[in-house]
């Protein structure tokens, strides 16, 4: 099995795809053949557009990807922007399909990055959450936070959520321009909690060597 790492978030709208572009680039610097997937993207009418971003971020870096379709890299789209749960109208995850995808595309890269819809316990069908799709596809994960004010609850939330599944994962903080209190208002209590702040931006080195070694 190819090294799998799945990019999940706090919530929606953090940074997951922005994250996965850089973190794509990264691995391909290193002489590392790259693959994306995103198993489920609502939202989708004609253009799936994290799919299409992720799509052409990985043809830039992969050849083995030139014949790999939209499809491909989004297997399963629904076209109300809500929770898969709700814009499936409840309908079962087709696990088998994803499988498929997943099979499909690591016969092209030896990292694949495994990007997830909205946060953890976002419900995709009555039976399954987003984090069990980190379990069932037995991914490392990243957890891409956010650095504005209530950023401390939203991380150690999710992290405790990863933890009580004894899921390996890092954490990465996407901070941006209107994030200006930060470093005072929420980073001493990381700091000071043993955690190591790893921003997107900054770090993003370093966030893979972590992926990386768990």
């Amino acid at each position: 099995m190819r090294k799998r790492i799945f990019i999940t978030a706090t919530n929606t709208d953090i940074g997951k795809t922005y994250t996965t572009k850089l973190l794509l680039k990264e691995l391909a610097s290193r002489n590392i053949r790259v693959g994306v997937i995103k198993p489920i993207e609502t939202g989708v009418i004609k253009n799936a557009p994290d799919g299409d971003e992720l799509l052409a971020c990985v043809k830039e870096l992969n050849s083995e990807f030139e014949n790999i379709t939209i499809r491909d890299i989004v297997p399963i789209t629904y076209a109300l922007p809500a929770a898969p749960f709700v814009s499936s109208s409840n309908t079962l995850l087709d696990f088998k399909k994803l499988d498929k995808a997943v099979e499909k595309l690591e016969r092209h890269c030896d990292v694949l990055i495994i990007e997830g819809a909205g946060g953890l316990y976002v419900p995709i069908d009555d039976k399954t959450m987003m984090i069990d799709l980190i379990s069932h596809f037995k991914a490392t994960t990243l957890l891409v936070t956010h650095c504005s004010l209530g950023c401390i609850n939203d991380t150690l939330l999710s992290k405790k959520a990863l933890s009580d599944r004894n899921i390996p994962h890092a954490i990465a903080f996407n901070c941006r321009e209107t994030d200006k209190n930060f470093s005072t208002v929420s980073e001493p209590y990381f700091l000071q909690s043993g955690f190591n702040v790893l921003k997107v931006d900054e770090n993003i080195d370093s966030i893979c060597d972590v992926l990386y070694n768990l």
